[in-house]
């Protein structure tokens, strides 16, 4: 049996849940706006765009006021109050909303703020900024985490030869000892630590929490962690108060969300809930859960069930291609195949809109893109055409605008189907019969 990896249940453990791009939007606002000047769109995000000038970027707020000169070769977007920008390549820094520069634009790297810390490294060496642009840790230390908990983890060389892993505080106190051959960021007020190439935890006291005799362990998360017994490579719950809630029978820990994990025992998947109770039976594919519903698959056909464990779509659809684990509700209707055609079916599991398509794209803003002799089309979210089959492609809608493709020319449309971007060629008559 192999041996279960710490970074791929670390991945399983932190990597988001597939979702539509419709459901990112509540996260941030965006607004559109259409510059004839240059005849593009340009894209607010929570009130502020990138603007470039001459090769090189800024931002601008929606009232048109530059805050940001463009004088950065490279931006990201922003992160809350802050922003990476780079002077150059390996010259970053931040900025914030009021375009203050947070951290100079002469660090190698540099990261968003945790706990109120930013990371950087200058010189080849690692400190940290406070959130007002104060250096609180000059640059010292070869590796550092990011702050959690009120603690970073250090390497802390003893000669040239020796070095240990210990905690600092944010006053560069040394608050446990660099005694451990590796060490881990903390996570819900405990780290796992390593030494002899065995892994347990520690509190923030640095107490010895769980024993350090596993060879592999997840962070704890919402009160729960995995980790791996040596002897059978197999994972087992344990929560908060190191309790094991159940044996060590895992073979892969696949995912988390909304309270369920999805994993693997004896090569059948299936869901495990936060008091280590098996749930809803074993399937061949277990999706997470996303709003109260998941896809599972048995011999090869494909169902949803809900959070209670009922069958609200029979386990007798395909699912092929690209489009393989995306039987998720957008706008509470899912996409489903059935002998090579598509449709859609509701949360009771009715055919809503028939399966009759040669493809189609999840419903977003109440419009559908569906495919139909080669050509495609949109429909309502209630199965009614809203034009005819003449784009070569169509994409979902995304921030009140799709893309379709018409005689080999791309165009972006609105929710009413009018033209908003490159429309000198594109005909009147293809407006949406609302």
């Amino acid at each position: 049996m192999s041996r279960i990896s710490f970074f791929a249940l670390l991945a399983a453990l932190v990597l988001p849940c597939l979702v539509l791009a419709q459901q990112d939007q509540n996260k941030e606002k965006v607004v559109i706006v259409d510059d004839e000047a240059c005849g593009c769109e340009l894209y607010f995000i929570d009130g502020i765009q990138t603007i470039r000038r001459d090769g090189l970027f800024g931002f601008k707020r929606e009232d048109g006021t530059v805050f940001v000169e463009p004088i950065y070769k490279f931006v990201d977007k922003f992160h809350g109050n802050y922003c990476i920008v780079y002077k150059d390549y390996g010259q970053c820094g931040i900025v914030d909303r009021n375009g203050k520069i947070i951290v100079p634009t002469d660090c190698q790297e540099v990261n968003y703020p945790t706990d109120g810390m930013i990371r950087f490294r200058r010189n080849n060496l690692y400190g940290f900024y406070d959130t007002a642009g104060n250096i609180a840790i000059q640059p010292q230390y070869r590796t550092v985490s990011g702050f959690s908990n009120g603690l970073a983890t250090v390497i802390v060389d003893f000669d040239s030869n020796t070095f240990g892993y210990g905690f600092i505080d944010r006053n560069n106190n040394i608050v446990i000892e660099p005694k451990f051959q590796y060490a881990y960021a903390f996570s819900e007020g405990t780290a796992i630590v390593k030494n002899y190439d065995r892994l347990g935890m520690i509190d923030t006291n640095g107490n010895e929490v769980l024993p350090i005799k596993y060879i592999d362990i997840t962070p704890m998360r919402n009160g729960r962690f995995f980790a791996v017994d040596a002897l059978s490579e197999k994972a087992a719950l344990f929560d908060n108060r190191f309790r094991q809630l159940t044996p060590f029978v895992y073979d892969k820990i696949l995912s988390f969300n909304e309270d369920f994990y999805v994993v693997e025992r004896d090569s059948m998947k299936t869901y495990l809930d936060t008091k280590g109770k098996e749930r809803f039976g074993f399937y061949d594919i277990a999706a997470p859960f996303t709003d109260g519903y998941a896809m599972v698959s048995r011999n090869g056909k494909y169902g949803i069930i809900n959070n209670r464990g009922k069958i609200v779509l029979p386990i007798q659809y395909d699912n092929s291609g690209f489009r393989s684990m995306l039987y998720i509700f957008s706008e509470n209707i899912a996409m489903v195949e059935k002998d090579g055609k598509y449709g859609f079916v509701n949360k009771s599991g009715q055919v809503v809109i028939p399966i009759v398509y040669e493809s189609a794209q999840h419903c977003t803003e109440g419009v559908i893109p569906v495919q139909q002799y080669g050509m495609w089309a949109f429909i309502d979210k209630n199965g009614k055409q809203l034009t005819d089959f003449v784009f070569d492609a169509a994409s979902y809608f995304e921030w009140g605008r799709a893309e379709v493709v018409y005689n080999g020319t791309t165009y972006k449309i609105n929710t009413d189907g009018v033209c908003v971007k490159n429309c000198k060629t594109y005909p009147k008559n293809l407006n949406f019969k609302l």
